[in-house]
């Protein structure tokens, strides 16, 4: 059960956070040149590979659980980063919305600089958050 869990956890960390890593990336330059099409996708991918990467922590949840080193400190902290993570990508969709909306409008006011310059600080945060991760898990602990 072990091994096939680890596959699942495995494989939901490279369909969902290895793509959902891409797409923040993607949306900065969207916002820059002002691509409404393709901004909306990106808002929308982003959403739904943000659903998809709790399948990430579910079955680490319950991988962890099986294992019996869900009280180590490298899991509690691989969790903590990954809700923090998730609140950030939950931010970064505020974001990505509010600045379809803003590039939607006919006011050439406001180019979304401010969307622009949050999405790629908290994409790139999200991104080491991910590595971070990656390094607590790969690693061998004490």
């Amino acid at each position: 059960m072990s091994t096939f869990l680890l596959w699942l956890h495995i494989g939901f960390a490279i369909f969902a956070l290895g793509p959902l890593t891409a797409v923040t990336s993607a949306a900065p330059r969207a916002i820059r040149t002002k691509n409404v099409p393709v901004l909306e996708n990106l808002q929308r991918m982003t959403r739904i590979y943000s659903i998809g990467s709790l399948g990430v922590l579910v079955f680490g949840l319950w991988l962890g659980g099986s294992l019996g080193v869900l009280g180590k400190w490298y899991m509690t902290a691989s969790m903590t980063l990954f809700i923090v993570a998730v609140v950030l990508l939950v931010i970064m969709d505020r974001d990505l919305r509010t600045a379809v909306r803003v590039l939607s409008s006919e006011s050439p006011d406001d180019d979304a600089k401010v969307q622009n310059g949050r999405i790629a600080a908290l994409g790139g945060l999200v991104a080491l958050i991910w590595l971070v991760i990656l390094a607590l898990m790969v690693f061998p602990q004490p």
